[in-house]
């Protein structure tokens, strides 16, 4: 039986075929199921912190010392920067960097990363302007809770402890996705409560929590409670920054708080949305929400402290196109140096400066800013 053999250019057509098939069935499978990879989008975005900004910092708001690690992640590429990794070293505690061989990197995360409390009493994650870290619009990225059983209680007064203290710092959070999470609802990036938090260089891009509702919010940082009423500080950082990089959430399109207070220096927010509708308490026939553009502060003693910031293009159904503040008791009080609040859309319930609804009787102290007039 005559058998007929295959020519030369028949052999190598054949192989180039086969080459070509191998090929795209990995780029569809890297596309379906990412891992690590750098994304031009995230790391061209606007910078860290308002670019206007000259307001001094002061040493407990800015940068922490991470000349001794306890952790790094990769060994000099960034294909080692991965979620297994990071999660592990979180998980430990201490400070931690990455080794992407001088690369930029985003490590897709396949879960959320938390801190546990008995671990070690400071976290610090320094990203040195090359690391993304990326939920992948389907979790949150990091959730520390001093009262989370699951993380381990460490002290008879979980609501009220010194630590965890953690620090975030040159960083890029993006694709935050808290929706899922109806028990800790909100802080689509970050969710904390108890110990110390503070943002550092740090950019938020892209993340949500859920839509609507009258008391959650934070699409980018929840923050519900701090040791001794100590403020959260968030220094030269990021939020949004343009239409692409938004942030959206049903209240604080960019930061959320129930009894926290905020020192906010150098910083930049733009094109935040608060998704909801109908406010706190919901309006009838509303679902509730959609206050606080950028910032939403609700409890009693409370102190909100802008410095050296821009808050502009923030959007919002209810109130406060660019900050809703609501001390309960009447207690708190916000205060605003050499800051510029314009252009901010939406909202009404405006008593004192366009932008910022807040009650009629809440001191607020500005010095040297910029407002829309009504």
């Amino acid at each position: 039986m005559n058998r007929i053999r295959p020519s030369a250019s028949g052999i190598f057509i054949l192989l180039t075929f086969s080459i070509y098939l191998v090929f795209t069935q990995l780029i569809s499978c890297s596309k379906d199921e990412p891992s690590i990879q750098s994304f031009p989008k995230w790391q061209e975005g606007p910078q860290a912190g308002n670019p206007d900004g000259k307001y001094a910092i002061t040493p407990e708001a800015g940068l922490v010392d991470i000349s001794k690690p306890d952790h790094i992640v990769g060994n000099g590429t960034p294909e080692s920067c991965t979620s297994e990794a990071f999660l592990e070293a979180v998980a430990k505690g201490g400070t931690i960097v990455f080794n992407s061989g001088g690369k930029p990197v985003t490590i897709f995360l396949s879960e959320t990363a938390k801190i546990f409390n008995n671990a070690n009493p400071d976290v610090v994650i320094d990203g040195a302007g090359l690391v993304t870290l990326s939920g992948k619009n389907a979790h949150r990225i990091l959730y520390m809770n001093t009262c989370d059983q699951a993380l381990v209680w460490t002290t008879s007064h979980c609501q009220n402890q010194d630590h965890p203290r953690m620090v975030v710092q040159n960083l890029t959070f993006v694709q935050g996705n808290s929706k899922s999470d109806t028990q800790n609802a909100g802080g689509g990036a970050i969710w904390v409560r108890g110990g110390r938090f503070k943002a550092v260089n740090c950019r938020f891009f892209n993340n949500v929590c859920g839509e609507s509702g009258p008391d959650l919010g934070g699409a980018c940082i929840r923050v519900t409670s701090q040791f001794e009423n100590l403020p959260v500080f968030i220094t030269n950082c990021t939020f949004g920054g343009a239409k692409e990089f938004a942030n959206s959430g049903s209240n604080g399109g960019a930061l959320s708080s129930i009894n926290v207070s905020w020192t906010i220096i150098n910083s930049l927010f733009s094109h935040n949305i608060a998704t909801g509708n109908g406010g706190n308490p919901a309006q009838e026939g509303t679902p509730g929400g959609g206050s606080g553009g950028a910032v939403y502060n609700d409890g009693n003693t409370m102190t909100l402290t802008l410095l050296g910031s821009k808050i502009e293009y923030n959007e919002v159904n209810a109130y406060g196109s660019a900050i809703f503040f609501v001390s309960n008791n009447h207690t708190g009080n916000i205060v605003i140096k050499d800051s510029y609040i314009k252009n901010n859309i939406g909202g009404s319930w405006y008593t004192k400066y366009k932008g910022i609804s807040a009650h009629s009787d809440t001191p607020i102290q500005v010095e040297n800013s910029v407002f829309d007039s009504f």
